[in-house]
């Protein structure tokens, strides 16, 4: 695809690529990676500033993908945007490829940082986000996170720190898809009052459909209102674009097989 594209453009193709990349792989978290395929697409193709032709560009934006097991989706992204060839996703999770399973920033362009320990990210994104206010940088910093991890208390533990310090340059994106690994997030950790908690920490909270390009637009791109950290919670669902894999916790760790993956990209081709 062309690296100039529109946000459904670039939803479509990392759809289309972690379906492919999983099936031929074997690898797990096709479920996570499509629940997230619309807010990349609006990061990579709108919000973010960044460069494929310059990937090191100084004044940068950061992103972080906590919820690392949804690598394949981010390659994808990177893929669509031109920082990296798409063929080489043909080799994800394969033996002694650089497409590991969990995102990696080795010998990838535009990977910040290996993630793959949930409940990190945030932390990584408060400290980039802390030099940069210090070094008086302009840059913003992104961190994509799982609805699941917010169970880890590294996640309110960075919280406090980015209030504390008034990272308003730090925005926190969570796919709230409300299912974590083998059952629902209700049933594992509730984590409703979701919104009054951050709140509570100290972060300007913004809620919104996760499939609506439109309105993840508008709550993404908005920079802070007052001076405290965004945390936008995005309303998704696991698997979306592929009928027999939404809403299922089965599609958290299984890979689709050949007529699984067939049948997902003729659906996924007629949208």
């Amino acid at each position: 695809m062309k690296p100039n594209s529109t946000s459904d453009q670039l939803a479509k193709f990392i759809r289309t690529s972690v379906v492919k990349m999983t099936s031929f792989g074997g690898s797990s978290h096709v479920g996570s990676c499509l629940s997230i395929a619309d807010i990349l697409g609006v990061l990579y193709s709108d919000v973010l500033n960044v460069d494929p032709k310059d990937p090191q560009m100084a004044d940068r934006d950061m992103f972080v993908l906590s919820k690392g097991h949804a690598g394949a989706a981010v390659y994808a992204a990177l893929a669509g945007r031109g920082f990296i060839e798409p063929e080489m996703l043909e080799n994800h999770y394969e033996n002694g490829s650089i497409m590991s399973g969990h995102v990696s920033h080795k010998g990838i362009s535009g990977v910040e940082v290996s993630t793959g320990s949930l409940g990190q990210g945030l932390s990584l994104g408060a400290g980039m986000a802390l030099a940069s206010k210090l070094d008086a940088h302009g840059r913003r910093v992104v961190v994509l996170m799982s609805d699941g991890e917010c169970d880890e208390g590294s996640v309110w533990e960075a919280a406090m720190f980015a209030a504390h310090f008034r990272l308003r340059k730090l925005m926190a994106v969570i796919d709230y898809n409300k299912l974590q690994s083998i059952d629902t997030t209700e049933a594992t950790m509730a984590l409703e009052p979701f919104e009054d908690k951050w709140r509570s920490f100290g972060w300007e909270v913004r809620r919104t459909p996760g499939h609506d390009h439109d309105l993840l637009r508008q709550a993404m791109a908005e920079p802070a209102t007052k001076d405290r950290p965004v945390v936008v919670i995005c309303d998704t669902t696991k698997g979306k674009g592929v009928s027999f894999m939404e809403n299922s916790v089965l599609w958290h760790y299984r890979s689709p097989d050949d007529d699984e993956r067939q049948a997902a990209l003729e659906e996924l081709s007629s949208k």
